[in-house]
């Protein structure tokens, strides 16, 4: 049973937290302060730390220096939407808005237990591979996903394996095979890149392999295949899904044999190439479709390695955006920009499905456009969050709200709490106030109505005269 510590002066949450998380089995204790935290309880004895932000005395984030390695959850407000990062920087484990629904809350808390679980049970092992998990240059990230790869990259460089690399496109697939190249016994050969799917078809044969004078219309010199010049180092071809069959059949014999002919030629040549691949499709399928050569697919499929799109790598995503934000102002000879805290927000919550390439024409155009400060504002960025207007939701899906007089300290759910201010006040409020009392954003509480089924009122008309 996992012990967790709600430091909150608000009497009601913290209530309303305890029996949530005791109707779940975890084990509870309740402080209203950090000095009564720590007076009371020993809290690096804890497995988790739920604290409000903003605390009568001194604020949540000093536990981050008292706790060890008991992970802190921050609670804030949309108001307090900088500190909240602020306090992930220094070493908060995440973070969650009030006010919150039940099942966000026990999500966010599994999470977070969850990840510092693994982390204690892989502390000995990375302690004997320290050096594995070391982080790569030119990536950047420290998600246990990333480190996860980092760690394979380091443990597969040193050998002459063949790589298979699956990403999304913008992932980032070339550095990979750019950091197993740098950190081969091959690092003092050439790396060549090949893009399969930007050479035209009728070409790819003789830009890999190469071709003799007069082999075909137009070769009027001989010319050595990218292959060729790989000699000694690395070739990385970049979507070898797209590569043709007939060039598949010569890449088999390349790996099988190590040697190239020449389009044209009669001699082959030897060539010792260490093949890193690189593709977003599924090559299996390719292979049960007769799309792809089954024979080069189990040739090539000896290590795989997957590098995971931008929306699971959880705070890297942040840390991405201002390496970005800084490269881009030094392009232009301009002090470094920051984010504004709802660029924050709308960088962290876009799911980016261009990924790292996306995220960086974003930053990009955010530092053309923005002029006169020293901020850049969600609104520069232009990022297409999808809000979905909920006037018309359907009142069948509306759920039952517990009686608005009914005493909010009695078993208070924040889902209920959340139906009950915003039924009482829309009627005299408009839904900027209605989400600044709140202490959220109007996304938030667009999307809150939307899960809770209450529908934003219209507007009266004003009646003809």
């Amino acid at each position: 049973m996992s012990h967790i510590l709600i430091v909150e002066d608000e009497a009601i949450i913290r209530t309303a937290l305890r029996k949530l998380l005791e109707r779940h089995r975890y084990k509870i204790s309740e402080a209203g302060s950090v000095r009564e935290a720590t007076t009371k309880f020993r809290i690096t004895d804890m497995d988790l730390i739920i604290s409000d932000l903003r605390l009568p005395g001194a604020p949540g984030t000093d536990l981050l220096k008292l706790a060890g390695d008991v992970p802190v959850l921050i609670m804030t407000s949309y108001a307090s939407l900088r500190s909240a990062v602020d306090s992930m920087r220094m070493g908060a484990a995440d973070y969650i808005a009030k006010p919150f629904d039940h099942d966000e809350m026990l999500a966010t808390v599994r999470r977070v237990i969850g990840k510092a679980e693994q982390h204690r049970a892989a502390g000995a092992a990375a302690a004997d591979s320290k050096a594995e998990g070391r982080a790569i240059t030119g990536m950047i990230g420290d998600s246990p996903v990333m480190r996860d790869l980092y760690a394979r990259i380091h443990k597969v460089a040193p050998t002459d394996a063949t790589v298979l690399v699956h990403g999304e496109t913008g992932t980032g697939k070339e550095l990979v095979a750019r950091a197993i190249h740098e950190e081969s016994k091959r690092n003092g050969k050439p790396l060549i890149s090949v893009n399969c799917a930007a050479i035209p078809e009728t070409l790819i044969e003789a830009e890999l392999f190469g071709h003799e004078k007069g082999a075909f219309t137009g070769a009027q010199t001989a010319r050595e295949g990218l292959i060729a010049a790989a000699d000694g180092g690395t070739l990385f071809l970049d979507e070898i899904g797209e590569l043709p069959l007939e060039a598949q059949a010569r890449l088999l014999r390349v790996l099988q044999e190590g040697e190239v002919r020449p389009i044209g030629a009669i001699e082959s040549r030897k060539v010792n190439v260490r093949l890193v691949a690189a593709t977003h499709r599924n090559l299996r399928q390719l292979a049960a479709e007769r799309k792809f050569r089954e024979d080069l697919y189990y040739r090539i499929n000896v290590v795989q390695m997957t590098l995971p799109p931008l929306r699971e790598r959880g705070k890297d995503v942040l840390s991405i955006a201002e390496s970005l934000l800084e490269k881009f102002c030094a392009k232009i000879n301009r002090p470094t920009l920051k984010l504004s805290p709802e660029a924050i927000q709308a960088v962290t919550t876009y799911t980016w499905p261009g990924n790292v390439r996306e995220l960086e024409n974003a930053i990009q155009r955010a530092v053309i456009l923005t002029e006169d400060v020293s901020e850049i504002d969600h609104r520069t960025l232009d990022i297409d969050l999808d809000l979905v207007p909920i006037e018309d939701a359907d009142p069948e899906r509306r759920p039952r709200i517990n009686s608005l007089h009914a005493d909010p300290r009695e078993d208070l759910s924040l889902e209920d709490y959340f139906a009950r201010f915003v039924l009482e006040h829309q009627e005299t409020m408009s839904e900027t106030e209605l989400a600044k009392k709140l202490g959220v954003s109007r996304k938030c509480l667009w999307e809150r109505r939307q899960k809770l089924g209450i529908p934003r009122k219209k507007a009266k008309r004003v009646a003809e005269a």
